[in-house]
């Protein structure tokens, strides 16, 4: 039976485990149970341990998300080594599509309803196509550590977009913090880059408002259905046209393969846009849109690092400023209520 919700009420019950909707599976047990908000807060019992709440567990997805993340540049720099950018992007979209298409097809996914089709739309064309498209082009022209230090933006954008889309107001202090840390990103790309735009910089700028689109949607839809299967259907939804585009650019683009290049096709395929994609999907389901998308901002100090680590580039002075300034606006906007 169930009890009813109360503060105060106590009463001995005898639970089934069944599957909850958000902290995974309940315990069978046969000890008095206590109601209400101190009861319904804290972590499942299961199998005598403690399972993670569902808020912790979100933020260790999403941040597994932004690791994946930050190693997209620098694995598009190693992908440019063998592949056009026309035909990486091409390519990597149509591996990971077969990659999700497989798991759908293992797991007997049902198609989504069609009212959830047109954010999926929105979710492949933001996040599937223009994101790796308009980043790669940038890439050819700008570094990694300064592509990376410009997308430091999306986490203010993406927190914007999904105000307005979801109707919901974060607290000033929210919003204090977001535009505190985004203040120290463009402070840091106008150091670096001498206080001039580029057109690499304005092919990131378009990057970032439609993969902010993209997290937007689909951290909506990921509320709805599991994260995976929202990344899934996107690159399935633009499989037919990428394998096209595959066919038709890898036979105009130069191909010459080497080990960095299959490493970094792999990856972005693979890791970023499916793996990546699917954990930080979920994790914004179970957090939230705004603070998952806060937790970005420690995406672009990642990406320095990697830059330096696997391609050699030289790490900025102001970094570890940025770093600092950074990571107390990640630790503000956690701690702030929407």
């Amino acid at each position: 039976m169930r009890a009813q919700d109360s503060a105060t009420a106590t009463t001995t019950i005898a639970v089934t485990a069944t599957e909850g909707s958000t902290s995974g599976r309940t315990a069978t047990t046969g000890r008095t149970a206590t109601t209400g908000p101190t009861a319904a807060t804290g972590p499942t019992v299961t199998g005598g341990r403690s399972a993670p709440a569902p808020r912790t567990r979100g933020t260790l997805l999403a941040l597994l998300g932004v690791v994946s993340f930050s190693l997209t540049f620098p694995s598009t720099v190693w992908g440019l080594e063998s592949f056009g950018p026309w035909s990486l992007v091409a390519v990597r979209s149509t591996l990971a599509a077969l990659i999700a298409g497989a798991f759908l097809l293992a797991g007997r996914v049902p198609l989504p309803e069609r009212r959830h089709w047109g954010g999926l739309a929105v979710v492949a064309g933001g996040v599937v196509i223009g994101f790796p498209l308009l980043t790669t082009l940038a890439l050819q022209t700008s570094t990694t550590s300064h592509a990376a230090v410009v997308v430091g933006l999306l986490p203010l954008t993406t927190a914007t977009l999904a105000a307005i889309r979801t109707g919901r107001r974060p607290s000033r202090t929210f919003w204090f913090a977001a535009v505190s840390g985004a203040v120290v990103v463009i402070a840091f790309t106008i150091q670096q880059s001498g206080g001039a735009l580029s057109k690499g910089d304005l092919y990131l700028f378009g990057a970032l408002l439609v993969c902010a689109a993209g997290y937007t949607e689909g951290g909506r839809l990921a509320s709805l259905m599991p994260g995976w299967q929202v990344i899934g259907w996107a690159l399935v939804l633009c499989l037919p046209l990428m394998a096209v585009a595959s066919a038709v650019t890898l036979s105009i683009e130069p191909v010459h393969l080497n080990a960095h290049g299959i490493i970094g096709l792999v990856w972005v395929a693979a890791g970023s846009t499916f793996f990546g994609l699917y954990v930080w999907y979920r994790g914004m389901a179970e957090i939230g849109i705004p603070k998952a998308s806060q937790l970005q901002l420690a995406q672009p100090l990642l990406t320095l690092f990697w830059s330096v680590f696997l391609l050699g580039e030289t790490l900025p002075l102001a970094a570890p400023l940025a770093a600092v300034g950074v990571l107390v606006c990640i630790a503000v906007t956690q701690r702030a209520k929407s």
